[in-house]
């Protein structure tokens, strides 16, 4: 008996001095700091910049607020007519127009497109050796480059060269897609292929892409999954270029072969590691009238919805420029709304003179150019570059004052700005 009260006596001893409890000791209040910090949104109403549904630059549409980014095809002879002779007039212009509506370009240069003449400048089509091949495509007249040609070879990676010394960092530009055959796709689906003639030789594409992976340090570049072709490309044959940072683009995205033909390409060519570092961008099949009709249906064309697609493809951007014609603005604000990265700031503390933030993105894929939380001009000490979907990391920035919390990022425009949730 004297024993147990003594222990009863010993534990009310301890529970009034604070031991045995250690749920009631206030871990250093004074070390955090109240967060009054503004900025954010509650929910995304915008699209961020350099993502969503992507209309070609004449689009009446362009303007509805459903979009960020343009695309638009350009002529390699509009910008060289005469050796050596550059004239960038015509690219400025296109991306001038295009930055006006606060918008960022994607482009791609084709010589190659069905019914027409190709863009090779005229002074290489004025070499009495330059022999360049006309057949059916489509059932249309067209006509295909002479890659037998050495002139046209070294124009073609000089065009490069002189291009990325002008617009590697040019933040009016947020895409680059580069390729040969119809439409710059790396096919002649239709028409005479044959590779060292109206398609560049393997030795030849080889060189292209490696010179490409050397020449864009910022700007990013992509080629479209049919390199996967071991019949048209060097892919199969040489594995290392697989290596390259080189995003991709899939122009039949949604069509009702795609888990049988585009998925295995994209499975060859690594997407899972890739996407993490290099865009994944697409266009809504043309392969029939019910494709474009359905892609953002709520079943999709085949029974897999636009949303659902895009997350299993890391999608960044996709062309759907024929989509008023089946869908409201607000559908395609929406799918737009969720294409690409999103951030969400899940917790936000405050000590010891710095701020610590906790993002998750929620997104389809990472942000391709670096973007900093900022407070007052001072920033995370790493990128959000990093962050990939459904990922969630903690950023530092060593200042701990009041003012809004923001996302920069110098490859936007001077009217653009990155959202995040504000969920703390």
């Amino acid at each position: 008996m004297k024993n147990l009260l003594y222990l009863f006596g010993l534990n009310c001893l301890l529970i009034a001095c604070g031991g045995g409890n250690n749920n009631t000791v206030n871990e250093n209040p004074a070390a955090q700091e109240p967060v009054l910090n503004g900025g954010g949104v509650s929910s995304f109403t915008k699209v961020q910049p350099m993502t969503g549904i992507v209309v070609w630059d004449g689009n009446p549409n362009a303007n509805s607020g459903a979009h960020t980014l343009e695309y638009s095809y350009m002529l390699f002879e509009d910008v060289v007519s005469e050796k050596g002779v550059y004239d960038w007039t015509v690219v400025e212009n296109k991306l001038n127009d295009i930055a006006s509506r606060n918008h960022q370009a994607i482009i791609r240069f084709r010589y190659a497109y069905v019914g027409q003449q190709t863009s090779v400048p005229k002074y290489i089509k004025d070499l009495p050796d330059y022999k360049e091949t006309q057949g059916i495509s489509e059932g249309r007249e067209t006509w295909f480059p002479d890659w037998s040609h050495q002139e046209l070879q070294d124009f073609t990676l000089e065009f490069y060269e002189k291009f990325a010394e002008r617009y590697d960092h040019d933040n009016r530009l947020a895409f680059l897609q580069v390729g040969f055959g119809l439409w710059g796709e790396y096919h002649i689906y239709d028409g005479p292929f044959e590779l060292g003639k109206t398609f560049p030789s393997k030795e030849y594409q080889t060189l292209f892409l490696n010179k490409m992976d050397a020449l864009f340090t910022d700007l990013h570049w992509s080629i479209s999954i049919d390199v996967e072709d071991g019949n048209v490309t060097p892919f199969r044959d040489n594995p290392s270029l697989l290596n390259l940072s080189f995003g991709l683009f899939d122009d039949s995205s949604m069509a009702e072969e795609h888990a049988t033909v585009n998925e295995q390409r994209f499975k060859f060519l690594g997407l899972e590691n890739r996407y993490v570092n290099n865009p994944i961008g697409g266009e809504f099949s043309y392969y029939t009238d019910h494709d474009q009709q359905n892609v953002l249906s709520p079943n999709g064309p085949h029974g897999e919805s636009y949303e659902s697609f895009i997350k299993r493809f890391h999608t960044t951007y996709m062309i759907g420029n024929d989509q008023y014609k089946y869908q409201s603005v607000d559908r395609i604000k929406e799918a737009s709304i969720n294409t690409g990265y999103k951030f969400e700031v899940t917790d936000f503390i405050k000590t010891n003179g710095t701020s610590k933030i906790t993002v998750k993105n929620i997104g389809t894929a990472p942000i391709y150019y670096d973007a900093y939380l900022t407070i007052n001009g001072h920033k995370a000490t790493s990128s959000l570059k990093s962050l990939i979907p459904n990922q969630e990391k903690e950023f530092t920035i060593d200042y701990d004052g009041n003012e809004d919390l923001e996302i920069i990022c110098n490859r936007l425009l001077s009217g653009q700005t990155i959202d995040f949730k504000r969920s703390f």
